[in-house]
């Protein structure tokens, strides 16, 4: 058995390490990132790792994409289309062995639902180009899935932290800022549950779209606040959203609010979460951190 994984960054490198746990300890991973000098860097994770940037087929990938047997791709898409198919969608064809793959895309494609509960049925009403690109590659990977017939998983996943992209970190660095903004509300979903779900979605080969959140939609400062008592870091103080130091990028996630569901992938996988609030998320990190610290 071997997977490949187009774009090895920090939710794929942790999915990686969740096949091996939950599906097999000397399964082959391989996969791409957008740089030689980054490749070299997780080749030394005994992972097998080309340079992709999507505007070009990858050198040296056929072999790897002929016999993987799990895809997941964790590259967003460009100017409309979707950069793996572009460049290998004829290798992906003739892979033999391919059967299951999975596509990380967004709960982003929903749009506003005004702060409402939503799950997979919801109308997708992307507020920005980045998040209608994402509906658009979800359909591509849903047509390419079905004629070669094998099942695909669509996974539209909420703000992702974890250990060294968390809260704290954030604070640490002094570009934390306990943004309020009435109403509004987001997900979030720790690196571990994404990997966890991937691996087990993997062993069943698990088809259809699902919710990659946490339980408890939270407001933008709540974390903030919980991790400054957690921990004794500052508190920075209140910023109201119009006077934010934001990028455009950062500022459009504030366009869209909504409580996503994620009760589909618990059922069709029978789990629960492994950090089902944002509370237990960053109290696991805050120990890890002590641990290694103590160490």
């Amino acid at each position: 058995m071997s997977v490949f994984i187009f774009g090895m960054g920090f939710t794929a490198q942790a999915a990686a390490r969740a096949m091996r746990e939950f599906l097999d300890p000397d399964i082959v991973v391989a996969g791409t990132t957008r740089t030689r000098e980054k490749a070299d860097k997780l080749l030394r994770k005994g992972l097998k790792i080309h340079a992709f940037d999507g505007r070009a087929p990858g050198l040296m990938l056929g072999s790897d994409l002929k016999n993987a047997t799990k895809l997941i791709v964790s590259i967003p898409p460009k100017d409309g289309t979707d950069p793996v198919l572009q460049q290998h969608r004829g290798d992906l064809a003739a892979s033999p062995k391919l059967e299951w793959i999975c596509y990380y895309s967004t709960v982003g494609v929903y749009g506003d639902a005004g702060g409402a509960w939503i799950d997979e049925g919801a109308p997708l009403v992307p507020s920005n180009n980045r998040s209608a690109d994402r509906v658009t590659a979800e359909q591509m990977w849903r047509d390419f899935a079905a004629e070669k017939g094998i099942p695909l998983a669509v996974f539209r996943i909420a703000g992702i932290y974890g250990p060294g992209r968390s809260t704290f970190d954030k604070m640490r660095e002094g570009s934390a800022q306990r943004i309020i903004k009435q109403g509004q509300v987001f997900n979030r979903i720790h690196v571990d549950d994404i990997a966890r779900l991937t691996a087990l979605a993997a062993r069943q080969n698990l088809g259809g779209t699902y919710n990659i959140t946490d339980d408890e939609p939270a407001a933008p400062q709540d974390p903030i606040e919980y991790a400054s008592k957690l921990s004794g870091l500052p508190m920075p103080g209140e910023v109201p959203f119009e006077e934010a130091e934001l990028s455009d990028m950062a500022r459009s996630f504030y366009e869209d609010c909504k409580r996503v569901s994620n009760a589909a992938i618990k059922k069709a996988l029978g789990v629960e979460l492994l950090y089902p609030t944002y509370r237990s998320g960053l109290r696991a990190i805050f120990d890890l951190e002590a641990r290694e610290e103590d160490n």
